[in-house]
């Protein structure tokens, strides 16, 4: 084994990030044409997995790509095609190509998400380039799905593009997209007109490509900022710090993305809390809202949160310790719909919270009152 090869197989292989707005910007396309000028440079490039959509553009751009074969499962009766991710680390290339980041993996695939596998195949020292649109961030879910009247399934935690090392924004206005959609570049002809309708929608479009140039622009803001604190070029600021309420109540996850949110604007750490009673066992009192609360902290450690369980009689007590310990700088609540008169007899987290810290900026997400079933 030679020196570059013991190196590299002890560092983790550096990841790229293709971003975009919406389909057909031509992430994948933009990919493609880096890598023939990579391997024009010398360096040792392979397609992982490519989906190109049949577009023949993008088809084209494939060329003489040395490309690995795709794995065949055998899933309902049908043969479905996946990376073969083994075979990508048994070839060993100094970058691999894998498209569609966000796509679930079929049945009987090591790994439940095709960026499981991308973490896998950079933790063996392989550098990744890896394209993904901005709706399929996890915290941008609840945001996309009220703009384009559609729902999105396929996700990526937020703390994966933390890790990449480099964010490309693959961008083109709203009216070039909506041609190419129109000429058949992007979708079949019968559904460019319910596309034009929904999705691509102008007032979609834009929300998404502002998001996206947005999400790019903190990830450079991240990368210069930690370079100027490691090289001493400026004082390192106090960290604000991002605090989010957790409770067994449905709908908690919008709490959780827009803590995420918040926390990569100021590019700084987060935490998950949950109050739990010494008395009380939730795990034998309330087993749907238990499993929802694992979901939850799931979730949370998914986006980059640091998951803190608190013990206490009263929930307010215990956050307002929680945050003056932490030196926490902002706080999001789930608020549901409560009459003025239960609030009297039972108080209110959210009301102590703001009377005894008011150095605080709070942030108060609407949610369904708990007497309505979800």
């Amino acid at each position: 084994m030679n020196e570059l090869q013991f190196e590299r197989e002890q560092e983790p292989g550096r990841l790229r990030v293709y971003l975009g707005a919406a389909p057909g910007v031509g992430k994948t396309y933009h990919m493609l044409t880096d890598a023939h000028i990579a391997r024009s440079l010398g360096k040792d490039i392979v397609i992982g997995l490519v989906e190109p959509h049949k577009r023949q553009e993008t088809i084209d751009q494939v060329r003489d790509l040395e490309i690995i074969p795709e794995r065949v499962i055998p899933y309902k009766g049908v043969n479905l095609r996946e990376m073969d991710l083994d075979a990508v680390l048994a070839r060993r290339p100094e970058i691999v190509l894998v498209d569609e980041l966000a796509h679930t993996n079929v049945p009987g695939c090591r790994n439940h998400k095709r960026y499981e596998d991308v973490l896998e195949i950079l933790d063996a020292g392989i550098n990744v380039w890896t394209a993904v649109n901005i709706q399929h961030l996890e915290t941008l879910n609840d945001s996309v799905n009220r703009s384009a009247n559609t729902q999105i399934r396929e996700t990526i935690p937020d703390s994966f593009l933390k890790r990449a090392d480099e964010v490309i924004n693959v961008d083109i206005t709203v009216d070039e997209l909506r041609s190419r959609l129109r000429q058949g570049r992007i979708y079949a002809p019968e559904k460019v007109e319910q596309s034009l309708a929904n999705f691509f929608r102008k007032g979609n479009l834009n929300m998404l490509r502002e998001l996206s140039l947005r999400t790019t622009a903190e990830q450079v803001g991240n990368r210069a900022a930690e370079y100027r604190r490691t090289q001493g070029l400026e004082q390192a600021p106090i960290p604000e710090k991002v605090l989010v309420c957790l409770s067994t109540r449905p709908g908690s996850e919008r709490l959780l993305r827009v803590g995420s949110r918040i926390a990569g604007r100021l590019a700084t750490n987060w935490y998950a809390v949950h109050v739990a009673h010494p008395n009380k066992d939730l795990a034998h009192t309330d087993p749907e809202g238990y499993q929802r609360l694992m979901d939850y902290e799931r979730m949370a450690r998914d986006l980059g949160a640091q998951v803190i369980t608190l013990t206490d009689k009263n929930p307010s007590d215990a956050l307002i310790r929680f945050a003056q310990q932490e030196n926490i700088s902002h706080v999001v609540f789930g608020q549901p719909v409560r009459s003025r008169f239960d609030i009297f007899i039972r108080g209110s987290v959210l009301n102590r919270f703001l009377a005894e810290l008011r150095d605080v900026t709070v942030q108060v997400v609407p949610m369904k009152s708990a007497t309505k079933k979800q």
